[in-house]
């Protein structure tokens, strides 16, 4: 399930730089943010087999994304979803994190007065870690590796983002040990976008 997430995860990547590649020397007059810090919150939302023990949750997240050019850019996020393990009599509180590192592709701009628009896809991986909040009991850890599309508004320095991440990840059982299987969740936030740096059009 990883492996098919992944390539279908860079088969829209693919999609996405093919026509930036020739769009981004028609649009060298003007230069990104050279890191953008977003604060996002939204749903996690288990699918498959893990919604038999997993509940939807709230999700926060902090991401720091540099610019490498105008249409693309490496991210690194850690997300927190305040879950419950439905399994357990009581559903004690369960939080899941993610830590992860991926690379988005974004479209060029399209400008309405002072508001651009933007669409992107991206793909990534990193580790997903299961910690009862008030349990005895270990975390354990996996694997992850994620989809993205989404699109943005913004105006000067700030933008308003909504994306949706596709999680594939390895699962163990939380208590008792056990082998580990595929699984798949969803992320859904919306998030506040914040430039260090915009150059204006006329910069060189």
């Amino acid at each position: 399930m990883i492996r098919a997430a992944a390539v279908t995860a860079a088969i829209t990547l693919g999609v996405f730089i093919t026509p930036l590649t020739s769009a981004s020397g028609q649009s060298g007059s003007s230069r990104p943010a050279t890191w953008e810090l977003r604060l996002p919150s939204g749903a996690f939302v288990p699918t498959g087999d893990l919604r038999n023990t997993l509940k939807n949750a709230q999700a926060s997240a902090i991401q720091l994304a540099w610019l490498v050019r105008p249409q693309l850019a490496l991210v690194g996020s850690f997300t927190w979803a305040r879950s419950r393990d439905i399994t357990l009599t009581g559903s004690p509180k369960l939080d899941v994190f993610n830590s992860d590192l991926g690379v988005e592709a974004r479209t060029v701009d399209r400008v309405a007065g002072a508001v651009t628009l933007s669409a992107f896809a991206g793909i990534g991986a990193g580790a997903r870690s299961y910690n009862y909040r008030k349990l005895d009991v270990n975390a354990t850890n996996n694997l992850a590796a994620f989809g993205s599309v989404g699109g943005e508004a913004g105006i000067g320095r700030f933008g308003l983002r909504l994306e949706a991440r596709d999680y594939a990840t390895g699962f163990r059982p939380l208590i008792g040990g056990g082998t580990s299987e595929a699984r798949n969740d969803v992320v859904i936030m919306a998030t506040v976008r914040f430039n260090r740096r915009r150059a204006t059009q006329d910069q060189q």
